[in-house]
């Protein structure tokens, strides 16, 4: 993965609670919207982040969008017949934030997967234990695998490597955090 631009992506993100945030992301979930129900769908987010935000990086960590799309569209329950399926504006904050978020942890989880197999083995954890420790803490890189790996299935999936992460407070130590809130 080149080199990313943090700041070009928490412009992008309209998450802060100011009047001019909320406007941004009222115009954002109506681009996202293209049928106009006011309701979106993990199709019309995924399109829309390739389309709309215009962000390559985390169009192309699927497993970035579809975490986030998960966590938001569940964050409250809906009012609608078939609004637990779907993201409302009510959810949107909440999706942007959480893309923002799992794109971090897709990006740490590309980092130490060397062999961009979709999984980290423990020989690329072990390898990768001081960048780890930069983002977590100090860790005994063979008994956090088998924590993190809890199918036991001998390699570290994303969904595994998200939970662990969201647990660990993983936090890159080349990203900026400093966007509005």
């Amino acid at each position: 993965m080149s080199e990313i631009d943090w700041a070009a992506i928490n412009e992008k993100l309209p998450i802060g609670r100011d009047p001019e945030s909320k406007e941004r992301r009222k115009k954002m979930f109506s681009d996202f919207d293209v049928n106009g129900n006011r309701l979106l769908s993990l199709a019309e987010v995924d399109k829309a982040t390739r389309d709309v935000l215009r962000i390559d990086e985390i169009y192309d960590l699927k497993g970035a969008i579809s975490h986030a799309f998960k966590i938001a569209k569940n964050c409250t329950k809906s009012k609608r017949e078939v609004g637990d399926d779907y993201i409302e504006f009510r959810e949107f904050r909440f999706f942007l934030l959480s893309l923002r978020q799992y794109f971090e942890y897709g990006v740490a989880f590309r980092r130490i997967d060397i062999n961009k197999d979709h999984k980290i083995s423990l020989v690329e954890f072990k390898e990768a234990q001081s960048n780890i420790e930069k983002w977590v803490g100090k860790i005994d890189a063979e008994e956090e695998f088998r924590k993190i790996d809890t199918n036991g299935g001998g390699a570290i999936l994303f969904d595994e490597f998200c939970q662990w992460a969201i647990k660990k407070n993983l936090d890159l130590a080349d990203d900026v955090d400093d966007f509005a809130m």
